[in-house]
């Protein structure tokens, strides 16, 4: 198996040249054949707007006149150039637009290609390096198959925020909004995982990987099923938002509950479960409130959204703590049990009165 393995390791390496230029021609759509100024004469706008638009994709920009574009590249400069002078849209918004996708399909390629690299290691025994180059033989005949989810992702995803906002502000068309007041009223929560560091010392690559990812997948899970959407994974802590205060009560809830409250041990020891090897998964700590936020760059701003992280930084574990404005909107709520708890200092807030929240 080895002499099979060094073998393939060998012939691979004799082939790269030629598999990664099949593969470049087929994830651009053609030959590398123009350069900066190339895209701009093409395209009719300067060459320092060709040169803004690669920078703020998040990819290498080279000199003026190197040939590392394909005609892919230049009409997608075009269509941004189109959204300014078609469709109006001012420069500034394009450039967010573009770091938009550039940020976020940075983030998603690499996901995707170390988890196909995690597959073939597991599915095959091989080396980390080896399942790379396998991976980077396989990519041409998968890429298409990824590209397709994507596109239809997208779809789905903005179908889904039409929905809401429809649902949410159609009857507000003739209301005067408050100008000095954060635009959306959400319930915005933290999860965090307790004892995460000292959990996860030591774990190799496949055991740290396969730790956070039963986390982030459990925690999207529970937080979708009740209704709220994840903003953002950050290692150990998830944040979500949902459309109503309760909603978002029930999200707090199930996240302390699945995520350690009554883990059944013995039942998730098998693979794929969330105690599956030594360690698991910790239970969690969870703060949420009840406010107004700024929704810029996939992520939400706010006080709401700093006090949410302050109650999660003193709740006990497996617990949800909120703040009494929250706690007397579900008052009325026979689901939910509200206790207070002493005033704390919570740093950068100042003195506040949390309040436990339970199921009734």
């Amino acid at each position: 198996m080895a002499g099979e393995r060094d073998e393939h390791d060998a012939g691979a390496e004799s082939e790269r040249p030629s598999t990664l230029d099949e593969l470049d021609d087929e994830l651009l759509g053609g030959p590398r054949t123009l350069t900066l100024r190339d895209l701009a004469e093409q395209v009719g706008i300067d060459l320092d707007l060709v040169r803004l638009y690669w920078q703020t994709l998040g990819l290498p920009h080279p000199s003026a006149d190197e040939v590392v574009f394909t005609q892919q590249d230049a009409a997608a400069v075009g269509r941004w150039a189109d959204l300014q002078r078609e469709h109006g849209v001012d420069r500034r918004t394009a450039i967010s637009l573009t770091r938009a996708l550039g940020h976020t399909s940075d983030r998603l390629a690499l996901w995707q290609v170390e988890a196909l690299v995690e597959d073939l290691a597991r599915r095959h025994e091989l080396d980390d390096i080896s399942a790379r180059l396998l991976v980077l033989d396989q990519l041409a005949d998968i890429a298409p198959l990824l590209e397709s989810q994507l596109v239809h992702s997208w779809r789905r995803q903005l179908a889904a925020i039409a929905g809401r906002l429809s649902a949410e502000f159609a009857h507000q068309r003739d209301e005067r909004p408050d100008p000095t007041a954060l635009p959306l009223a959400r319930a915005v929560g933290f999860a965090d995982m307790v004892s995460f560091t000292r959990r996860t010392a030591g774990l190799g690559s496949t055991d740290l990987s396969e730790f956070v990812q039963r986390f982030e997948t459990v925690a999207r899970d529970v937080v979708t099923n009740a209704g709220g959407r994840v903003v953002k994974t950050i290692g150990d802590a998830v944040l979500f938002v949902a459309d109503d205060v309760q909603t978002g009560a029930r999200v707090a809830l199930g996240l302390a509950r699945v995520l350690g409250g009554d883990l059944d041990v013995e039942r998730e020891k098998g693979a794929g479960g969330l105690a599956e090897g030594a360690r698991g998964v910790t239970p969690v700590r969870v703060g949420f409130v009840w406010g107004r936020v700024l929704s810029r760059f996939g992520d939400v701003f706010g006080p709401s959204v700093n006090l949410a992280a302050r109650l999660t930084d003193i709740a006990e574990p497996s617990t949800v703590l909120t703040d009494g404005s929250t706690a007397a909107l579900l008052a009325s709520d026979p689901r939910f049990v509200a206790e207070q708890q002493p005033t704390r200092d919570l740093a950068g807030i100042g003195p506040i009165a949390p309040v436990l929240l339970r199921v009734a």
